[in-house]
């Protein structure tokens, strides 16, 4: 992914922004269930001003709810949602909360106290739709690991967080929020091994399993044909998921949504593109479908 990007960033350099053409997804129908994925990016609040600062959220938070709201899903698995601070404090996220007091028919799920559970990947649901039966989260690496790259410049948890969910028939989902790792492809295809793993004992008493996130991986490459060997369908938009915040789609999707042979796609993924109330979202779209459950 490292090369594939400093060969992009060489082209995006000079390139101005398209115009802005949004792409909006049908209706939602009550019979099928609704879900997405969207990498939102971490917001710098040591930052004033610049990308990904507070001012430039203050300018694109409009942005993100509009395209929440049309996405309109039951279940939005959320990634780098984080506020970051001159610390690990990681008490005030503004993305989290700007969603939830914009869209009060909404709950969160697969995040709690930060300092136990990191919050950087929850899952928005619906609460009319779903109930949390139980959640939780892991590291892709081991402890040792993690503690080792913490000191480096630049480190990222990666982490998959999980949540169950119960619908009002009593149908039971087991949905995992992944974000796999930026330029290794290793911890990738370890990142997709470890889930599976995971998930064993919730496949063996038969629980249909919803995989969702930013892969960091295209179609075809070991990653993704790791979770297509484990049995998952996994589906994605035709072109580009990732736009580098100007509208660019130089490669092809890299979030997607796999799931479980009992879990039908009755329509989608769609890439929900385009500007909002004048700014991008993210440099990430939201990418969604329908599905039907059991």
């Amino acid at each position: 992914m490292r090369a594939l990007l400093v060969l992009v960033m060489g082209l995006v350099i000079g390139c101005g922004s398209p115009p802005a053409v949004p792409q909006l997804v049908p209706q939602r129908s009550p019979d099928h269930l609704r879900v997405a994925t969207h990498n939102v990016h971490f917001i710098h609040l040591a930052r004033e001003h610049g990308p990904w600062s507070v001012a430039d959220w203050e300018v694109r938070k409009h942005a993100l709810d509009a395209v929440f709201k049309e996405a309109d899903a039951d279940l939005m698995a959320f990634q780098e949602m984080v506020s970051i601070g001159p610390d690990a404090d990681r008490s005030t996220n503004l993305a989290r909360d700007w969603l939830l007091a914009r869209n009060p028919d909404y709950a969160v799920a697969a995040s709690g106290d930060w300092r136990r559970f990191p919050t950087r990947q929850p899952i928005f649901y619906r609460t009319d739709r779903l109930r949390v039966i139980d959640q939780g989260w892991f590291l892709h690496e081991p402890p040792d690991v993690i503690a080792k790259e913490r000191r480096m410049r630049g480190f990222w948890l990666y982490y998959s967080s999980w949540a169950d969910f119960e619908d009002r028939r009593g149908q039971r989902l087991r949905v995992y929020n992944v974000h796999f790792h930026f330029h290794r492809p290793a911890r990738r295809r370890h990142a997709a091994r470890t889930v599976l793993a995971h998930m064993a004992p919730v496949l063996s008493r038969g629980v249909p399993v919803l995989v969702m996130g930013d892969m960091n991986a295209l179609s075809g490459w070991r990653t993704v044909d790791i979770l297509r060997g484990g049995g998952f369908s996994a589906v994605e938009p035709r072109s580009a998921s990732f736009h580098f915040n100007r509208g660019l789609h130089l490669f092809g999707p890299i979030d997607r949504i796999a799931s479980t042979p009992d879990l039908t796609v009755s329509a989608g993924p769609w890439a929900v593109r385009g500007r909002r109330v004048g700014d991008w979202p993210s440099d990430h779209y939201p990418v969604v479908a329908d599905l039907t459950l059991p």
